[in-house]
């Protein structure tokens, strides 16, 4: 390595222990040596230092008056140990849930001891750390649409044909009573794929897409999910089923020519939508997998949310600090796009150290399966740094270089900035400051 980087052995090893700056030179010369994006050399870790942080704010660790600067160092020199004290916390945290709940016996310690790690969060952090994209997946997927050899615009009766000839299985679209609350079923003994009459058309696409995965890729699905060494069968288990799910949205949309059709219309999802017959939030949530290295994409952030601010799906290609253990801030506008449903909302946010993001959302609806009609209304948020907004058709005509941003932050429990009239709580880490003879203009006035 150090022959290919023009430099000493002992300099390397310097530079390995943090005891010497990457320059400018050394980084180009990685880029150039080992075809590496430099964006993703960057120490901005939406999982890092920001959860580390939300985890230090804890009033158990108040004494210590850890600063924001030490918890940053940590994340970038310590990773490891960094993901370690998240993982120990949210297990503290789902414990004390737990204990809440009547699931373990309270104060003699009676109770099983069990691993309380989330599959969810698992997860999550796993799919964080690969930047949400997975080199296998993509050639596989590429390859099954080569054989295909179908219109993107129709992508459904070729995936069908391909199930029913190569594979005996045959495709059926069933009554709501037949399916019994489920959208999507395989009869293994019978070879039937069974698809509830209540889903749209394309995701019953994805549907016929995410069977055709198992079978076509079953070995490169399985020996992916052994190579994460999953700690238990569910966590596995969830995770094939992500993999596969991502598989599936890759065979509707080939990562170059969905990227190219992004790329030449300013990422106008509504548009190119249209064009590989898929639904807003399928779009939305493959523009944060275009992570191939030579040919990324623009790096978003996106995330799905109900009315009562619950999160239901979290993925970024760039940085983006998530609050890991809380929903969005109220400020976010993503909220407001319950008012108007099916409108795009756009808004620049910034966030507590400074950076500023574009974001767009739009409301999206989920099929129940409970009854015909019946349907979940969701808002689907998505982001990127603001130096990208450039290249997005919605963000014509604004002011990139001295935009309005609002200042959002991570859930109000940890939330540091003053005077938020949409404050929900005060700050764990700071003392509630309330005076009779006055009212602040947040409900939680704190001392600073």
């Amino acid at each position: 390595m150090a022959e290919e980087l023009g430099v000493s052995a002992s300099y390397l090893n310097l530079l390995e222990r943090n005891q010497r700056p990457v320059t400018a030179q050394i980084l180009l010369r990685l880029a150039d040596a080992y075809d590496l994006d430099l964006r993703s050399l960057s120490a901005d870790d939406p999982g890092g230092g920001a959860g580390l942080e939300e985890v230090l704010a804890d009033r158990m660790f108040a004494d210590l008056a850890v600063s924001r600067h030490e918890a940053a160092e940590v994340a970038e020199l310590s990773p490891g140990i960094a993901e370690a004290m998240s993982r120990l916390y949210r297990a503290y945290l789902d414990r004390g849930r737990l204990i809440d709940l009547g699931a373990f016996e309270r104060p003699d310690g009676a109770g099983p001891a069990s691993d309380l790690s989330s599959p969810t969060d698992w997860v999550r952090d796993l799919v964080g750390a690969q930047r949400n994209h997975f080199t296998e997946l993509e050639a596989l997927a590429e390859s099954i649409v080569r054989q295909l050899k179908a219109d993107p615009q129709d992508l459904g009766p070729a995936v069908r044909e391909r199930l029913q000839s190569r594979f005996g299985v045959q495709t059926r679209i069933m009554p709501l009573e037949v399916m019994t609350g489920s959208l999507r079923r395989y009869d293994h003994h019978r070879k039937r794929l069974m698809l509830s009459e209540t889903l749209a058309h394309a995701s019953r696409t994805f549907g016929m897409c995410y069977q055709l995965g198992l079978m076509e890729g079953g070995e490169v699905l399985t020996e992916l999910t052994d190579r994460f060494k999953a700690p238990d069968r569910a966590t596995r288990q969830l995770l094939k089923v992500f993999l596969d799910g991502y598989l599936a949205a890759a065979i509707m949309m080939p990562y170059e020519p969905f990227l190219a059709a992004m790329e030449s219309t300013g990422y106008d999802i509504e548009r190119v939508r249209s064009r590989f017959g898929i639904s807003y939030e399928q779009a939305a949530q493959r523009l944060t997998t275009l992570g191939r290295a030579g040919s990324r994409g623009v790096p978003f952030f996106m995330m799905r949310l109900d009315a009562a601010g619950n999160i239901s799906k979290r993925f970024a290609a760039g940085p983006f600090p998530f609050s890991r253990f809380g929903g969005a801030c109220p400020r976010w506008n993503v909220h407001d796009s319950f008012k108007t449903p099916g409108r795009i909302v756009t808004q620049v946010i910034e966030t507590p150290d400074g950076e500023r993001y574009f974001t767009l959302s739009r409301t999206v609806r989920r099929t129940s399966g409970l009854q015909a009609g019946l349907e979940d209304e969701l808002v689907v948020g998505l982001g990127c740094e603001l130096k990208y907004a450039s290249k997005l058709v919605h963000a014509r005509g604004l002011d990139i270089a001295n935009p309005i941003a609002v200042e959002i932050g991570p859930s109000c429990r940890i939330c540091e900035r003053p005077a938020c009239p949409q404050r929900a709580a005060a700050p764990i880490n700071r003392t509630l400051m309330v005076e009779e003879t006055s009212k602040a203009l947040s409900p939680f006035p704190f001392v600073r």
